[in-house]
């Protein structure tokens, strides 16, 4: 088999001065750890808000909760988009007011409702009736958004079929809101995570204008609509620009609201903390499986349970970078842990220069959204990824 010289385009996701910088900077950290880059979030933040200039932007603190990225949105004016008691617990103790919070899950208990409305919250997502009248006894009058159920077609990580109801659900819905003394406020969808088909967003708000005008006809005046995340990250498959987004997604708001423009809230967490973030990875072993086989394993001290979980299914590719130099091997990747389903990618085969050795590093781009969130506490006793803020001073 023809092999060709290791080359990795280092320039498309990262700058190089600023690797050699946060590579000096994470040299004598033990890995894996990973490092986020506070002047990269800044930039995503600032892009994002002059694209939707006309929105409010609430960070889903799930992509990543770090208390440093949390007080640098917090100082950039941002809202919060919020799943848990918890996450609001933490919102709190940095002080943010619970004007700037929304309990954007649809799946709550009725304790958590309280929870939220004694500690002054007054948004709430809903789909469902037993949801809203958890809702109305325990939160009178809070404002209510109702989610809208889509496909996720197009998405790298759909969010379809948990999240949401379709139309003639929520019609009847907003219309016990009302009965229920809530404040029907607007509608909401997501159209999935990582989504490169921005037609998706045409269809959802669509869907959307069909419920203001129905329910406008029963006398209720919704007044906003929350257009979700899905912003792209810059992985392995090129994406378009968020400001290309923007002028589409805007563009579908102004055709089918005219002169009625409603409010705008945004969900965005992938787009602006993903890109920020690079997992320092070591090499435990390279070996192959039998003399016959093509391709050699490789085996990273991170795996799926250490935060790269969304290589479910090779799902999200993250760019992987090799220092060596050497002609490409086409490998298989998988984690350190005693878990068969601990591989990251073989069917997709990432390139190594074959001149690496086990102790080298392995850098991870794109990995500040959803990983260390999602790794495991104690899964084989490795702890969650350890993660730390490079904030290098602006010239």
């Amino acid at each position: 088999m023809y092999k060709e010289p290791y080359h990795f385009v280092l320039e498309r996701y990262i700058d190089p001065g600023r690797f050699k910088e946060i590579k000096s900077f994470a040299q004598d950290l033990p890995t894996p750890v990973l490092i986020m880059d506070s002047n990269l979030i800044e930039q995503k933040y600032d892009e994002l808000s002059a694209s939707f200039p006309i929105a409010d932007i609430y960070y889903a603190v799930k992509a990543n909760p770090m208390p440093e990225v949390l007080k640098l949105l917090i100082r950039k004016g941002a809202h919060f988009d919020i799943a848990s008691r918890y996450e609001l617990d933490l919102l709190l103790n940095l002080g943010v007011s619970p004007e700037m919070l929304s309990y954007g899950n649809t799946i709550k208990k009725k304790s958590d409702i309280a929870y939220f409305y004694a500690k002054g919250v007054r948004l709430f997502a809903s789909d469902s009736e037993t949801d809203l009248l958890n809702i109305a006894a325990v939160a009178p009058q809070a404002k209510v958004f109702f989610r809208i159920l889509t496909e996720g077609t197009g998405a790298d990580w759909p969010l379809s079929r948990k999240f949401g109801a379709h139309a003639d659900i929520l019609f009847n819905l907003i219309l016990q809101a009302r009965d229920l003394d809530l404040h029907p406020y607007g509608l909401s969808f997501h159209v999935g995570s990582q989504q490169r088909d921005i037609g998706q967003w045409d269809d959802a708000i669509a869907r959307c204008k069909y419920l203001f005008d129905a329910v406008a006809e029963e006398g209720i005046e919704l007044s906003m609509i929350n257009l979700g995340g899905g912003f792209p990250a810059s992985y392995v498959d090129p994406t378009f620009s968020v400001q290309e987004y923007a002028a589409e997604i805007m563009r579908f708001v102004e055709e089918d609201f005219g002169e009625n423009m409603p409010k705008i809230i945004l969900e965005p967490g992938r787009s602006l903390v993903a890109e920020a973030g690079i997992i320092v990875s070591e090499v435990i072993n390279i070996s192959r499986k039998s003399q016959s086989n093509m391709y050699q394993w490789v085996f990273l001290d991170i795996g799926k349970f250490g935060g790269l979980i969304e290589t479910i299914d090779e799902s999200i590719k993250y760019p992987i970078y090799f220092e060596r130099e050497g002609m490409a091997d086409e490998i298989i990747l998988a984690g350190p842990t005693c878990d068969s389903m601990d591989i990251l990618y073989e069917n997709f085969k990432y390139l190594m220069p074959d001149t690496t050795q086990a102790g080298d590093k392995a850098y991870i781009f794109t990995t500040g959204a959803y990983t260390r969130s999602y790794s495991a506490i104690c899964f084989n006793g490795f702890p969650p990824l350890n993660a730390v803020m490079f904030n290098k001073e602006k010239s």
